[in-house]
């Protein structure tokens, strides 16, 4: 009788935990430090400060507006459009704010309409038109982080102190009352004009 053929034996299994164990999981660990790195990198500031991005927008004839040429001590920086309905909601509390607060060379309103035409604009807010500008890319909305309209930013002393997301009430008194508070912590004090 012959013996058996013994049958080859298998590699012994790797331990866990030694290098080269498991390429699938070195490559998923890999994978999920980049995606913590770009979070960290794109994630939105929320409420803290930072400094405000400039950049070039156009004006209503299509000639280069740089926005550094626009900005003030203080700024309320306003991306919005036409086409948004929460935008249009919004503009007549803004024109309220704009006429209650804006103070030539200390603080102004700056609205830009994010892919836009100027003539819709300027059927939108007739005179007041002249004053916008237009980011017809969204290149210095994204700069700021905006990805959705309307978006607000108030810009003192050339950072950003502070977002607001969606359509604002400017005229809701706490809404007031923190941007006078923001305006006072960069040193700028404005007086209320009577309204009526």
């Amino acid at each position: 009788m012959s013996e058996p053929t013994p049958l080859p034996s298998a590699a012994p299994p790797v331990p866990p935990g030694r290098p080269g164990a498991s390429p699938t999981l070195l490559r998923l660990t890999i994978a999920a430090v980049v995606l913590i790195a770009l979070a960290a990198l794109f994630w939105p500031r929320g409420q803290g400060s930072f400094v405000a991005p400039g950049g070039f927008l156009v004006d209503g004839n299509g000639r280069p507006a740089p926005m550094a040429q626009h900005m003030t001590p203080a700024t309320l920086v306003h991306f919005w459009a036409t086409w948004c309905p929460p935008c249009v909601e919004e503009a007549p509390w803004l024109d309220r704010l704009e006429r209650d607060l804006a103070t030539p060379g200390q603080f102004e309103v700056l609205r830009i309409a994010v892919a836009d035409e100027p003539q819709k604009v300027k059927v939108f807010l007739g005179d007041r038109a002249a004053t916008v500008l237009y980011d017809p890319q969204w290149d210095v909305a994204h700069r700021y982080g905006t990805r959705q309209l309307p978006e607000t930013y108030l810009v003192v002393n050339g950072k950003v102190v502070r977002k607001w997301i969606g359509a604002t009430d400017w005229g809701d008194p706490k809404v007031r009352a923190e941007l006078a508070a923001k305006l006072a912590e960069g040193g700028i004090t404005l007086a209320a004009r009577p309204t009526g």
